[in-house]
């Protein structure tokens, strides 16, 4: 009888202690896919800036070279700083004209290597694609960038822990130009001013349509008391002491 108690009492102890065991197991991982979920959740990208009376002129550069000699002469002439998204291939098979850019001293941000679509690539292929930029402009031109736009803006959350883990914040934009598309300079101008506000990121391309409106472009968003920086300082307000060369 004692015997068949005692082991009536381990039984009732296993069960006990599985029983515990099983509790914190369920709550570790609760606390683990939580964790993953807010961590998820807290990387999105930048669609918008704070700064209160600075815009940025985005420029995505994968093809366009006939017209961005026009683009960078009505930058240097409006004296207009922005930021370039440079693909790493055309990066690689037009050097001087990268060059060009960074020694005009306007910002250059990596838009992936081959134009993929990084919502469609695993983890290893969008790291692959960003670095593979990364490690080209530092190489060639010794610029660490720190800024990423996605080819078309397409993402998962995948890309933006990817983005986030090699030392990058993912780029959109609130205005877009669609400049790739239409070619009417007037629909390009007015999609890039109209409603324009502090922090407006306004994404165009290399195009004649757009080399052809750019210093309207310009004029109009100075009239609205609001100039044209890089990226960085769009996004980087941190009141009014900030510093021009102050980078996120």
């Amino acid at each position: 009888m004692k015997n068949k108690a005692k082991k009536l009492n381990i039984f009732r102890n296993v069960i006990v202690n599985l029983s515990i065991v099983a509790i914190v197991l369920f709550f570790t991982v609760y606390a683990l896919a939580s964790s993953s979920v807010q961590a998820s959740a807290s990387l999105t990208p930048v669609y918008k800036g704070n700064h209160p009376n600075k815009v940025s002129l985005m420029v995505n550069v994968y093809w366009g070279n006939e017209h961005l000699d026009k683009m960078l002469e009505i930058f240097a002439k409006k004296n207009v700083k922005t930021t370039f998204f440079l693909g790493g291939s055309w990066v690689r098979d037009n050097e001087p004209l990268a060059r060009k850019i960074i020694e005009q001293n306007h910002e250059i941000g990596n838009h992936g290597f081959f134009h993929k679509d990084h919502k469609k690539i695993d983890a290893k292929r969008n790291r692959e694609e960003i670095l593979a930029t990364h490690n080209l402009v530092k190489s060639a031109f010794s610029q660490e960038m720190k800024l990423f736009m996605p080819p078309s803006g397409s993402f998962s959350d995948v890309t933006l822990e990817i983005a986030s883990e090699t030392g990058y914040t993912t780029i959109m934009w609130s205005k877009d130009t669609i400049d790739w598309r239409d070619q009417d300079s007037e629909v390009i101008f007015k999609r890039a001013t109209k409603n324009i506000s502090g922090g407006d990121l306004v994404l165009m391309h290399p195009t004649q349509g757009t080399a052809n409106v750019l210093e309207k472009i310009i004029v109009e968003i100075e009239k609205k008391g609001l100039s044209v920086a890089p990226v960085s300082q769009v996004i980087g307000y941190v009141g009014e002491k900030y510093e021009q060369n102050t980078r996120i």
